[in-house]
C-alpha cells in the first residue's frame, strides 16, 4: 500500500508562517476581502468569521471578460473544486468538490445546487448546473467540507447563485457573443423600479456546432424576479427561471480514437460502428421552474418562507442497441422519455439574542421536497423511438428539519447544529408482460447528521478554525434505476456516510490581500462508485472504505490599484481505503477516479486605462484515472493559458461594454474530463484546442 499522506508537515509550516502574517497585517479590513455570506450558517454572516472553507465570486469575476454560458468559467477560480465543461451539452458539466461527484455520469450529484433561496438540485441530490442563468448572476457563494452536512443528502458541497436585486430607474440592455466553433449568444434583458416593484426580466439564445463532431446544441433560458416589500420590515420575491434545450451527444471516446483526432466521435466496432452516428445519440430538454420567497423581520429574528415547484420533461437517445422483438426485459430501450413535476416548501425561524456575555445567533428550519417521474424507455432503432420496453411511475421524497447555533463572545466564536434527514424512494412499475415481472418497489433513508465548528481570533487580521460533521448521501434515482447495466431497478444500495474534519487559517494582509488556508480529511463508509457503465446507461454498488486527504488554498491580492492577481491551489489524495469487488477486484490503495491529485488555477489583472481590463489566466491540472482498478490510461495532466480583455464607456444614459478572450492559447491537446468506468473503454472527453469569442453590449437607462 502507499504511504499514508500527512498533514503535520503542513501544519507545522502553517504554524511557522502565521506571525508573519499577523506582523504584516494591520488593523483595518477590506470589505471585498470579507464579503457577507449566508451558505452555512443560513443567517448573514462575515465569511471571514465562518468555522468553513466558503469562497464567494462577486458579479465581476463572473461576467467580466466571460461569455456567461458555464459555470465552470467561473467556479475555477475556487480552490476544493473542479468544474469541467464537458464539450457536450447533452451531459452538462461535471461539477466535484473534494472528489464528491466526480463519478457523475451526467449532471451535478453529490454537491448541493441552490438558485435564489430555490433549490436547483432534485429531492434525491441530483440537480443540473447549466439551469444557472448567469446573465443575471450577483455573486455565487461555494461552500465545502463539514458545513455541508447542515443541508442534507449530499457530502461534498453547497453552491448558491444569487441573482441581482433590481434597484434605481429602468433599463434595457441587449448583448451578442460569437466565437469559435459556430457559437453565437444573444441576450436580452431589462430592470427598475416601477411603483413600488421591482423587477428583471432576461431573455437568451445560445446556437453552437460544437468542438467535436455530433456535438450541436441550441439552448434558450427566460428568467423573471419581481421583489416588492409589502411593508418596512418584510420582503417578498417572485423568480420564474426557464430552460429549454436540444443537444447531440457525442459520447466518449476511447484513448486511440482521440489519439487519432481529438474532435472525432469513436468509430466503434464492427458490430456498433459509429456509436453516437449510428443511434443519432442526443437529448432534449424543457424545464420550468417558478417560485416566491418571504422575509420578515420581528425586532432582531427573522422569518424566512419558500416555496417553488416546476416541470421538467427529457427525452434522451442513448447508445444501446434495441432488443429482440420477443425481448420483454425491462430497462432494455435505449431511449429515456419522461416528464417530472417537483414541488417544495422550506422555512426557517433565526433568532439573535445575548447570552452568556456574547452574541447567540440560533436558527431552527425544516425544508420538505418532492419529485416525481413518469417514465417511460423505448428501443432506439437508427435515431427512432421503437418499441416500448419500459413504463414505471417513480416518486423521491425528502424530508429535512435542523437547529443551528452560533454564539460569538470575545476571540472565540463557537457553533454547532443538527439536521435529520429522510429521503423516500418508490416505483411503481407499469410495463409488466409474461415473466418480465413487476419490478416496483421503494426504500427508505434517514440519518441525522451533527456539525461542530469553532473559531479563534488571534488578532484582528488571523482567524484559526476547526470544524467537523458527519455526511450522508443517498444514491439518486438514476444510480437505482439498474442492477445491472441490462435488469431492474436497485433497491440494494446503501446511503454513503463520512465523516469531515477540517482545520484552517483565514487572514487578512494589509488592507488588500487575503489568505485561507484548509487542511480536511474524509472518511467514508459505503461509497457508492460504478459497477459499470455503456451507451449511457451506468450501474452502481457501495464500495468499502474510502479516504480523502487534502489542502486548499486560495490567495487573493491588489499589488496596486491597476494590478490584481488571484491564486488558487488544491492537492487532494483520494484513495479506496479497503478493496472490494470480485469480477474485477480493486485494490486497497487505488486512487478514486476522477479525481485529479492537484490542480490549480491563477490570474493576473491589468487596468491599464480607466474601464479597460486585460487578463492572463493559467489553469493546471494533474493526471486523471478513470477507472477503479487504475488498469486503463490516465487522462494526462495539463497546463493551459487563457487571456481575456474586457472595456466599458459610457455617454449620457449610454453604457457600452466589450469582451474579447482566447482560451487554450497554446492550443494544447489535453482530456478536459473522463467518463469513470464506461464498460466500452470510451472514457475520455476531448477538451477544444485553442479558441475565442467576442461581444459587444449596450444599456440604456432611463
Amino acid at each position: 500500500m502507499p504511504p499514508r499522506f500527512t498533514l503535520a508537515p503542513i501544519a507545522l509550516a502553517l504554524t511557522s508562517a502565521l506571525a508573519g502574517i499577523a506582523h504584516a497585517a494591520d488593523d483595518s479590513t477590506s470589505l471585498v476581502l470579507n464579503p457577507v455570506v449566508v451558505t452555512g450558517s443560513r443567517a448573514e454572516a462575515a465569511s471571514f468569521d465562518m468555522p468553513a472553507a466558503i469562497d464567494v465570486l462577486d458579479r465581476d469575476q463572473i461576467t467580466a471578460g466571460q461569455p456567461r454560458i458555464n459555470a465552470s468559467e467561473a467556479l475555477v477560480a475556487v480552490p476544493g473544486v473542479i468544474a469541467n465543461n464537458r464539450q457536450n451539452y447533452a451531459q452538462d458539466l461535471q461539477i466535484s468538490t473534494r472528489g464528491f461527484g466526480a463519478r457523475s455520469a451526467f449532471g451535478v450529484r453529490g454537491v448541493k445546487l441552490i438558485a435564489d433561496g430555490i433549490p436547483a438540485s432534485m429531492p434525491d441530490g441530483q440537480g443540473q448546473a447549466a439551469t444557472f442563468n448567469l446573465d443575471v448572476a450577483e455573486r455565487m457563494e461555494v461552500l465545502r467540507g463539514p458545513y455541508s452536512a447542515i443541508y442534507g443528502n449530499h457530502s461534498g458541497g453547497v453552491i448558491q447563485l444569487f441573482t441581482r436585486e433590481p434597484t434605481g430607474r429602468p433599463s434595457v440592455e441587449g448583448g451578442f457573443a460569437a466565437g469559435s466553433y459556430g457559437t453565437t449568444k444573444a441576450e436580452l434583458s431589462a430592470q427598475g423600479q416601477l411603483e413600488g416593484l421591482g423587477y428583471v426580466l432576461d431573455a437568451t439564445r445560445l446556437k453552437t456546432d460544437g468542438y467535436r463532431d455530433h456535438s450541436a446544441a441550441t439552448r434558450e433560458q427566460a428568467f423573471a424576479k419581481i421583489t416588492t416589500k409589502p411593508d418596512d420590515v418584510s420582503k417578498l420575491t417572485f423568480v420564474v427561471n426557464g430552460f429549454w434545450q436540444r443537444a447531440d451527444d457525442p459520447l466518449g471516446v476511447t484513448w486511440g480514437s482521440y489519439k487519432n483526432n481529438p474532435r472525432a466521435i469513436d468509430p466503434g466496432t464492427g458490430s456498433s460502428p459509429t456509436p453516437a452516428t449510428t443511434y443519432n445519440t442526443r437529448k432534449s430538454i424543457d424545464h420550468l421552474q417558478g417560485g416566491v420567497t418571504y422575509e420578515r423581520r420581528f425586532g432582531t429574528d427573522t422569518l424566512q418562507l419558500s416555496a417553488y415547484s416546476g416541470q421538467r420533461s427529457v427525452i434522451q437517445y442513448q447508445a444501446i442497441a434495441p432488443s429482440s422483438p420477443s425481448a420483454i426485459t425491462r430497462g432494455s430501450g435505449g431511449v429515456v422519455d419522461f416528464d417530472r413535476d417537483f414541488y417544495g416548501v422550506g422555512g426557517r425561524w433565526i433568532a439573535v439574542r445575548q447570552a452568556g456575555g456574547g452574541k447567540l445567533t440560533t436558527t431552527f428550519g425544516a425544508d420538505y421536497d418532492v419529485s416525481k417521474d413518469n417514465r417511460s424507455g423505448y428501443d432506439n432503432r437508427s435515431g427512432v423511438k421503437s418499441t416500448l420496453r419500459r413504463k414505471e411511475v417513480d416518486n423521491v421524497e425528502s424530508t429535512g428539519t435542523y437547529i443551528q447555533s452560533e454564539w460569538q463572545r470575545g476571540d472565540w466564536i463557537v457553533s454547532g447544529g443538527l439536521r435529520y434527514s429522510a429521503v423516500k424512494f418508490s416505483v411503481d412499475d407499469k410495463y409488466i408482460v409474461g415473466i418480465n415481472g413487476d419490478d416496483s418497489g421503494s426504500r427508505n433513508y434517514s440519518k441525522t447528521t451533527p456539525v461542530l465548528g469553532v473559531v479563534y481570533k488571534l488578532n484582528p487580521a488571523v482567524n484559526l478554525y476547526a470544524s467537523a460533521a458527519r455526511g450522508f448521501e443517498t444514491p439518486t434515482l438514476n444510480e437505482m434505476f439498474y442492477a445491472t447495466p441490462t435488469t431492474g431497478f436497485n433497491f440494494g444500495l446503501s446511503p454513503a456516510r463520512s465523516e469531515h474534519l477540517e482545520t484552517g487559517v483565514k487572514a487578512l494582509v494589509g488592507n488588500s490581500s487575503r489568505v485561507n488556508l484548509a487542511l480536511f480529511q474524509v472518511k467514508t463508509d459505503d461509497e457508492l462508485v460504478v459497477l459499470a457503465s455503456s451507451g449511457g446507461r451506468t450501474s452502481y454498488q457501495n464500495a468499502g472504505k474510502t479516504l480523502r486527504q487534502g489542502v486548499e488554498l486560495a490567495f487573493d491580492t491588489a499589488w496596486r490599484r491597476d494590478l490584481t492577481s488571484r491564486f488558487a491551489f488544491t492537492m487532494l489524495r483520494a484513495i479506496y481505503d479497503e478493496g472490494f469487488g470480485s469480477t474485477t477486484p480493486v485494490d486497497a490503495g487505488n486512487t478514486m477516479p476522477g479525481i485529479p491529485r492537484t490542480s490549480a488555477f491563477g490570474d493576473l489583472a491589468w487596468k491599464p486605462l480607466p474601464g479597460v481590463t486585460a487578463a492572463i489566466e493559467g489553469i493546471y491540472r494533474s493526471r486523471t484515472y478513470v477507472n477503479d482498478a487504475n488498469t486503463a490510461t490516465p487522462a494526462p495532466s495539463y497546463a493551459i493559458a487563457n487571456v481575456r480583455v474586457s472595456a466599458e464607456q459610457k455617454a449620457g444614459p449610454w453604457r457600452f461594454t466589450e469582451f474579447a478572450r482566447i482560451d487554450n492559447l497554446f492550443d494544447r491537446n489535453y482530456i478536459g474530463s473522463v467518463i469513470v468506468g464506461d464498460g466500452n473503454g470510451r472514457y475520455y472527453e476531448p477538451a477544444p484546442g485553442r479558441n475565442g469569442m467576442v461581444g459587444v453590449n449596450a444599456r440604456y437607462t432611463w
